[in-house]
């Protein structure tokens, strides 16, 4: 496939992503604007909105390899509208779930599933929705080029160790100049690192070596577990169980972090499910053991595994 290609390419000509020559169009994007209670004077601002960040994201070349159809990252964005503090600003809850083709299937695997819960920005629908990747020019176009850029890594290192490292650098510039920016009235607390939510947070876990068992364990979850189960299903879970292991030792070295929350929101159904089905109950009981460790909040679902 050529994802697997792209990524072990060399860190030299992945960073050209930024040059305008190519034509990549990398996701696949849905994208859904809700109003929470609040009251749109013209309510066909959202429609136009929904579409400017739909449009922004599928048409925009985020890397310089050309994809095929299939090869596309399916995405999906829900945009909650909470508050309109003054005409023209919006606070918003944003969730986006990526997925990945499991190998040799028609199945599609969640890669990343995450909330941001101060998803706010200045939009006018007059104005163009624009973006670089090395200044600021508005925090809706930094906030979607980040998450942008967050999706690629993760859906490179399920391909390839560590194979997302070029995109999560470029979205690290996203977070310095959009968090040092003084440009517009678009103050964002989310791109400071003061919260244990936040994407500066998000990032920091994806790029600190001490937690490096994090991103190899997605390439373990997938490459070597999902995309072989369906011809070797021990092999697969066996992999899965060592890239597991690993996600728990990290999220034990440095608890509570954001990439161990959003893994374990997106995959918990998808783990219990791989196992459920296994004859090694001493695996099982592994498996359940090390995973109410770490994410409490499943527990129900990871014990339903024993039954």
């Amino acid at each position: 496939m050529m994802r697997k290609l792209l990524a072990v390419l060399p860190l030299v000509a992945v960073l050209l992503l930024a040059a305008p020559v190519a034509r990549a169009q990398e996701l696949l994007s849905e994208v859904q604007v809700t109003t929470q209670n609040v009251t749109i004077t013209d309510p066909t601002i959202v429609g136009q909105m929904q579409n400017d960040i739909r449009t922004f994201l599928n048409n925009r070349s985020w890397t310089s390899q050309a994809h095929r159809p299939e090869e596309k990252i399916r995405l999906r964005v829900f945009i909650g509208i909470e508050k309109i503090p003054q005409n023209g600003s919006y606070q918003t809850t944003m969730r986006m779930i990526s997925t990945r083709p499991v190998y040799g299937t028609g199945y599609e695997t969640n890669v990343i599933s995450i909330v941001d819960r101060s998803f706010n920005f200045n939009y006018s629908p007059q104005a163009p929705l624009d973006f670089s990747p090395n200044s600021f020019v508005s925090n809706l176009s930094s906030l979607l080029g980040y998450y942008a850029y967050m999706v690629i890594g993760m859906d490179r290192d399920t391909f390839a160790p560590l194979g997302g490292t070029p995109y999560y650098e470029l979205a690290r510039n996203v977070v310095n100049y959009t968090a040092n920016q003084t440009s517009t009235n678009e103050p964002d607390a989310g791109w400071l690192g003061s919260g244990s939510r936040d994407r500066h947070f998000l990032l920091d876990n994806l790029t600190d070596p001490q937690l490096q068992a994090f991103r190899t364990g997605l390439y373990g979850y997938y490459r070597q577990g999902m995309d072989v189960f369906v011809e070797k299903p021990e092999d697969a879970r066996s992999s899965v169980m060592q890239a597991l292991t690993g996600i728990q030792k990290a999220a034990v070295t440095r608890p509570n972090t954001l990439f161990a929350r959003s893994f374990f929101e997106a995959k918990s159904d998808e783990i219990a499910n791989i196992f459920r089905t296994s004859q090694d109950q001493r695996q099982k009981q592994e498996l359940v053991t090390m995973l109410i460790e770490v994410d409490p909040a499943n527990a129900a679902k990871y014990q339903s595994v024993l039954k």
